[in-house]
């Protein structure tokens, strides 16, 4: 009852030319959005399946060494010393 309502109200508001144009538009537009979708939900799987491997990967392969700690531009690696002079 309420869709003749409805379909009734839309040929009254757009004329009874226009409602198949309508609908045709609304079905593209539908089959549109579901493949979007469908390459949507393809993508994020990849993803995951990228994910996972990278996470086996990793914990299949040996820890590596801690690396030495990075001296900061301009310093030397050997400690510097002063000397101060005192007057006697």
């Amino acid at each position: 009852m309420e869709l003749m309502l409805i379909a009734g109200a839309a040929i009254l508001l757009f004329g009874a030319d226009k409602v198949p144009k309508l609908a045709r538009g609304l079905g593209q537009a539908k089959t549109e959005f579901m493949v979007g979708q469908t390459e949507a939900e393809i993508a994020a799987e990849r993803q995951r399946a990228e994910i996972r491997a990278r996470a086996q990967a990793a914990a299949a392969a040996p820890p590596e060494p801690p690396a030495a700690p990075a001296t900061p531009p301009g310093s030397s690696s050997a400690p510097t010393t002063t000397t101060t002079s005192s007057p006697t």
